[in-house]
């Protein structure tokens, strides 16, 4: 396991900095110097990400020291960078292991089940914040999504999560296969003939393609995925009843590729709702599938959603649309709008 320190000087000659101040960090890392730059608004786990996009060290694994700050403040990933008292004089310390252990040790990642779901109106102040659109656009000018087959033209764009939506990757097996939701195969590819498919995880992209590849997902003939993002393209979004967390800002997508897709024709599957509340229009929150080895008779969920992606999939804005009620849609419903 490689272990390695990085120090890192800070850009910046005031003790504090102003929210929307940028922040311009060197990180020392295996005897080379990277550039991080982050704002005053952003928070210490926005930091790590920034460090784990130059160093591939996982945020989760990086431990950070700093003379006069508490090493409690810098675990904590909700601390605004403002309100820490950087110096340009003194450096900061990163601890931790590089992005190849992950492959080894991703069972150890916590269980996410705390999922909620956020009043209307502070949904609604979320996604429209001056404060979360500034960091989306941060996002959109450091995150490039790579491509891996072309964008096509007239089709709509689904976005699929997936820890527990498509894999269960929690439950031992001996081939990854034995984890893998039913139906994937098929579903992913009665979709293709309506839409392009992203895959978005909240996990390193080295564990995504991994994971996808060990599915056959990257290399099935009857379909092809347009692009793989993963957690470095989440951002991170205040709540006043559920405290700071990450989420999946569709804006990313929409703004680097404007002429294929949008808001109108957008459909985003996740099993955390937390994910799309920049865009829950667009969000549908689906069933988890967990404890895959007795519940991989009985799931039904990709070949019943794939009857809905395909109702839908004539619509000219999907946006209209509550997703979260899908199961009571039916052709009717299709048959109505259209005429509308």
């Amino acid at each position: 396991m490689a272990m390695a320190m990085a120090g890192v000087g800070v850009g910046s000659t005031s003790t504090t900095s102003l929210p929307e101040e940028e922040i311009t960090l060197t990180v020392k890392w295996s005897g080379k110097e990277y550039t991080v730059r982050v704002c005053g608004d952003d928070t210490v786990g926005e930091l790590k990400r920034r460090i784990c996009q130059a160093t591939d060290v996982l945020p989760k694994r990086q431990k950070l020291l700093y003379p006069k700050i508490l090493p409690s403040k810098l675990a904590d990933d909700a601390v605004l960078l403002s309100s820490l008292p950087f110096k340009s004089s003194l450096r900061m310390t990163m601890i931790g292991t590089t992005e190849d252990d992950i492959i080894v040790d991703q069972v150890e990642s916590p269980d996410i089940v705390d999922d909620f779901e956020l009043p209307q109106d502070e949904a609604v102040e979320i996604k429209d914040k001056h404060g979360n659109k500034q960091k989306l656009r941060r996002r959109i000018s450091q995150y490039k999504i790579e491509l891996r087959n072309p964008c096509r033209e007239g089709k709509k764009l689904l976005v699929l999560d997936i820890d527990y939506t498509l894999f269960d990757h929690r439950s031992p097996a001996e081939n990854p296969l034995q984890l893998m939701r039913p139906f994937l195969h098929e579903f992913l590819a009665a979709a293709y003939a309506e839409y392009d498919i992203m895959i978005w995880s909240a996990t390193s992209m080295k564990w995504v393609e991994l994971k996808m590849a060990e599915l056959g997902v990257l290399s099935n003939p009857n379909y092809k995925i347009t692009a793989l993002l993963d957690h470095l393209a989440m951002i991170t979004v205040q709540s006043d009843s559920r405290g700071i967390f990450d989420c999946k800002p569709l804006g990313l997508i929409w703004a680097q590729f404007p002429e294929f897709y949008s808001s109108k024709n957008t459909i985003m599957f996740d099993d955390l709702r937390r994910n799309f509340v920049m865009n829950p229009q667009n969000g549908l929150t689906i069933k988890p599938f967990k404890r895959a080895h007795s519940s991989r008779d009985s799931d039904q969920e990709l070949r019943k959603l794939t009857t809905y992606l395909l109702a839908i999939a004539e619509l000219d804005d999907l946006s209209t649309l509550d997703h979260n009620n899908w199961q009571s849609f039916s052709e009717d419903n299709v048959k109505r709008r259209r005429h509308q």
